[in-house]
């Protein structure tokens, strides 16, 4: 990377850093802003950045944005949170994502001619997970009911977990034949080994926390690299032994949060020392920041060359995945839950694809697959266009939706989207 390419990604997040409350209300999102700045720096602008001369900077940047943001969602998630948000994310995750996968592997036959079936299958799995940086504005408008926000939010913070042993191994079928292991073997190293690797560290973790709090032998200044080193050593173990680091990073923050809350409830204990959320802030905030960077690199180094070889192949089906192939999976999900239409189409709209699909689409590429090269400019399209479409909407659709659900509680109080409100409600 030159040096001047360093300067101005500094001086973006000094930037954005120093207007961030003030654009949060406005169209110009965080992942919007770092894009844009990506695609001055890159080959269609100053062209400090070019991902031939620096390969690897690309691939270690959102690979290791991607593990922190895995552990750290995983270790929030609570049992309590997918009850208290009832039907909602449930549905979402059990039956909305299996369908905009298989959706989107229909969908790319016709359009991406040249792909495997197990590559048109990628591609279809790649653009499932949604993205919670990319949908923050959506959910943080106090004008949604918290129904839609909470629902929203634990569905982004689950599914691009639940999407990876099927891209893994679709991934493996894609490449099996040309020099990749095959699915048994991946089924077993990916799944299987990672996984245990994940829940020994994630569950060991937890352990040597709560002994030194017992203790008073944890300083708080150097907690929070305790819980960070967790997701850097199980990825490293997983590398090792040549399965998947993400895998074993998302089962690492699932076992960390069960153990540490499940510790703290049998002795009593109600601090924020036995949050895991609170522990596990300095290794979500850090993969924010490399998040944030990661789509200054995207715009430099993937976006910007895509552009220059746009086909209306590609562009039709990234334009598919904003819509059709998320919001018709998401209303046959949540047909008979008795939510409105606007609360339907507010959810299948708002579930933007990012950084998972990014690094999901740059492994998919280093495999070498004969489609590799038009699975990344498909996916580097979608996501462009979900940066762009969802910055740009998520203020006024959130405030129109907002107000459309103000109005309609006056009328009708036993609203279905104002079902927390009712289980809230002292008695």
């Amino acid at each position: 990377m030159r040096e001047w390419a360093i300067v101005i990604a500094g001086g973006v997040v000094v930037g954005y850093g120093m207007l961030s409350r003030r654009l949060s209300t406005t169209v110009l999102s965080g992942p919007l802003v770092f894009m844009l700045f990506g695609l001055t720096i890159g080959p269609l602008g100053l062209d400090l950045l070019d991902r031939e001369k620096d390969p690897e900077i690309t691939r270690t940047l959102l690979e290791s944005a991607l593990v922190l943001l895995l552990f750290a969602d995983a270790a929030k998630i609570r049992a309590r949170d997918l009850r208290r948000e009832e039907f909602l994310p449930l549905r979402l995750l059990a039956l909305g994502l299996p369908a905009t996968m298989a959706l989107g592997w229909l969908a790319a036959w016709p359009l991406l001619p040249g792909l495997s079936l197990w590559e048109l299958a990628l591609a279809g799995i790649i653009l499932a997970p949604t993205d919670a940086a990319l949908g923050q504005q959506a959910v943080s408008n106090k004008k949604v009911p918290a129904l839609v926000r909470g629902g929203l939010s634990v569905e982004s913070g689950l599914n691009d977990g639940l999407a990876l042993p099927f891209f893994v191994l679709a991934l493996a079928a894609a490449g099996e034949g040309h020099g990749h292991p095959g699915i048994a073997e991946t089924f077993l190293r990916a799944l299987l080994l990672s996984g245990a690797i994940g829940l020994a560290a994630g569950w060991s973790g937890a352990s040597l926390l709560r002994w030194s709090l017992a203790r008073g032998w944890s300083s708080p200044d150097w907690r929070p690299f305790l819980v960070f080193a967790v997701p850097v050593i199980t990825y490293a173990l997983c590398v090792t032994t040549e399965g998947s680091g993400f895998i074993g990073a998302w089962t690492a923050g699932l076992a960390f949060g069960i153990h540490l809350r499940r510790t703290a409830a049998d002795r009593g204990i109600r601090t924020q020392d036995s949050d895991p959320a609170q522990n596990a802030r300095f290794t979500e905030r850090l993969g924010l920041l490399l998040a944030s960077l990661s789509f200054l690199v995207f715009g430099a180094v993937i976006l910007g060359p895509t552009l220059q070889h746009l086909t209306w192949r590609t562009v039709v089906y990234a334009l598919l995945s904003l819509t059709i192939l998320r919001m018709l999976p998401v209303a046959l999900a949540l047909a008979g839950t008795g939510l409105r239409a606007a609360s339907v189409a507010y959810i299948g709209w708002f579930g933007p694809r990012g950084l998972a699909s990014l690094v999901f689409g740059l492994l998919a590429l280093e495999e070498h697959l004969p489609g590799g090269a038009l699975l990344s400019e498909v996916i580097a399209v979608t996501v462009g266009l979900r940066i762009l479409l969802h910055g740009a909407s998520a203020p006024f659709l959130g405030n129109r939706y907002g107000e459309w659900f103000t109005r309609t509680l006056r009328v009708e109080p036993n609203l279905r989207e104002n079902a927390l409100a009712h289980k809230d409600a002292p008695r």
